[in-house]
């Protein structure tokens, strides 16, 4: 553990494997990062992924999932897997259909859009899922809000958070003591600090989980204001009211400028769907220098967008970028992935999505890289 730059820890040693901090996750929501398998993701230098516990136990379920071995085995990664709880999703389908079901303090129903069966997920049903499924990093359920909600909404937020981490915790320390796991066995619990843009409730929510104590922490929330700008102050606030010594996921945040300036805050974990859902609908992340050279400004002018269906690339012989190894960069030309592109084939989404998430791992690279150097001058 070193100490300096901002963030104080330089690797998470989990069940499956040791990742070097910090560390980008992309989303395989449903056990399956989307266009690639398991040896793609590993190529592009992923180090563990985050799964769903809203969708996958939905799709496949989770009888099948136990019955394929787990998440590991029924993917093929041999990486660690963090779990998310699902609660970001619960709120995000209610928010959008109020029929869909109801948050209480016992925990939330609800009825997926398409489906007929109404799902129960409770603190310590979310906890027993994530551990049958053989997560390394499990997350507590948490109630979500959005940051333009009224404080009696935070407030009701913060105090339900803090409730059902506890219970979160009780099932946890249950099923691990049940299972006889050893401290190297066991996976690592986190619990999300809630509050809004209130400091004072970011404060109250997050001293009252270290209260609890926990392996590691996350800021909850949506990480953007309503013109998409990073909320800074209460970012900085979550981290400085952390110690050090914890872990602490920048839940959702992807955006390349929004990951550079959260890690100098000292955040050491990041997943989002942003660069595969980018990728395959066209929209391409490029460094405009050499990834390996120099530092990364946080107004974002270190890399660029190349939209795939713009007209102007139909004949470029050039690679995407000349700054990164992946495959389809090092093969392939530019106007041959605009030619998949036009052509919608599979094998544009795997190039594409195979770049973007190299392009994320260089960057995480390229932070770890000036935090160590930073850590040595002392």
């Amino acid at each position: 553990m070193g100490v300096g730059f901002t963030y104080m820890l330089s690797e998470l040693t989990l069940p499956n494997g040791t990742l070097q901090l910090p560390v980008f996750l992309p989303d395989g929501t449903q056990g399956v990062v989307r266009t690639l398998d398991a040896r793609d993701v590993e190529e592009a230098h992923i180090q563990a992924v985050q799964m769903n516990v809203f969708h996958l136990m939905q799709r496949p379920g989770s009888s099948t999932i136990q019955a394929l071995g787990g998440l590991h085995r029924m993917a093929g990664w041999s990486r660690p897997i963090f779990t998310d709880s699902g609660g970001f999703q619960v709120y995000s389908l209610l928010r959008q259909n109020a029929k869909s079901g109801s948050i209480n303090d016992k925990g939330a129903t609800f009825r997926p859009e398409g489906s007929d069966r109404k799902f129960n997920l409770t603190p310590e049903k979310s906890v027993q899922l994530q551990l049958s499924y053989g997560s390394d990093v499990v997350i507590c359920l948490d109630d979500c809000t959005h940051v333009d909600d009224p404080l009696a909404e935070q407030e009701k937020s913060v105090a339900r958070t803090v409730q059902w981490a506890a219970r979160c915790k009780a099932e946890f320390e249950k099923i691990v003591g049940q299972r006889g796991l050893t401290e190297g066995e066991r996976p690592s619990l986190i619990a999300v600090v809630q509050g809004g843009a209130e400091p004072d409730l970011r404060r109250q929510c997050a001293e009252a989980l270290l209260q609890i104590g926990f392996d590691g922490y996350g800021y909850g929330g949506w990480p953007l204001d309503a013109d998409g700008k990073l909320l800074s102050e209460m970012l900085q606030l979550t981290r400085d009211l952390i110690p050090p010594q914890f872990t602490l996921h920048a839940l959702g945040v992807g955006h390349p400028a929004n990951v550079v300036a959260c890690a100098r805050m000292g955040y050491n974990i990041f997943d989002s769907t942003m660069p595969t859902r980018d990728a395959r609908h066209g929209r391409l992340m490029i460094f405009t220098t050499d990834p390996r050279n120099g530092r990364l400004d946080e107004a974002g002018k270190f890399f660029r967008y190349i939209y795939i269906k713009d007209k102007k690339h139909v004949k470029t012989q050039q690679p995407l970028s000349e700054f990164c190894d992946c495959l389809a960069c090092t093969r392939y030309s530019l106007g041959y992935l605009h030619h998949l592109y036009n052509l919608n084939d599979v094998l544009y989404q795997r190039l594409a999505t195979l770049h973007n998430l190299r392009f994320m791992t260089q960057m995480m690279e390229n932070i770890r890289s000036e935090g160590s150097q930073k850590i040595a001058k002392g």
